[in-house]
């Protein structure tokens, strides 16, 4: 199985806003540039994301996820609204046993989303790659991608593309052990 995260942030290495706002991302056009998100979506059969992430998701007021099983990661229940589908699962257990548990139902490819779930995935050497499409603007305070870690994280570059409207992602493999 391979854990993938793919994910935005500004020049200055936030997510978000210190509230969670995401005002600062350039507004999809229809038929534009994906950034490669679509055939990237298209490869995962499971997302794992973090509640707070999760939250911002449900205020879009539409799944953007299609049919994609979904575990969120929370110690509180859901309350899920009538648009997102039965598919979604709250886990509050270890990371080691979610992958155990998407490796029984032969998930090949996760896709994990938000800052401190991909954090988490880190800590833990379960995240085998993360894609970072950085946004040429500096926000000046936010939530970071990275947080603190225990030891140093190796990474090597597998791919870098710089987009016609300066925005630059660099694909890396989490270098294990």
């Amino acid at each position: 199985m391979k854990i993938s995260a793919y994910i935005a942030t500004s020049l200055d290495g936030f997510i978000a806003r210190m509230d969670g706002s995401l005002d600062w991302l350039p507004k999809p056009v229809e038929g534009g540039e994906d950034y490669g998100y679509g055939h990237f979506f298209e490869s995962v059969d499971a997302i794992v994301m973090g509640r707070n992430t999760f939250e911002t998701v449900l205020s879009f007021g539409q799944w953007p996820y299609a049919d994609k099983p979904m575990w969120v990661l929370s110690s509180r229940e859901l309350d899920l609204p009538a648009f997102v589908p039965q598919m979604v699962t709250r886990w509050s257990g270890s990371l080691t046993v979610l992958v155990e548990e998407l490796i029984v139902r032969r998930v090949k490819k996760v896709y994990v989303d938000g800052g401190k779930t991909i954090q988490s995935f880190l800590r833990a050497d379960l995240l085998d790659e993360i894609t970072i499409t950085t946004i040429p603007v500096l926000i000046g305070q936010g939530i970071p991608l990275f947080g603190p870690l225990e030891a140093d994280v190796k990474l090597k570059l597998l791919e870098s593309r710089a987009f016609e409207d300066g925005l630059v992602q660099n694909r890396y493999a989490v270098v294990k052990g």
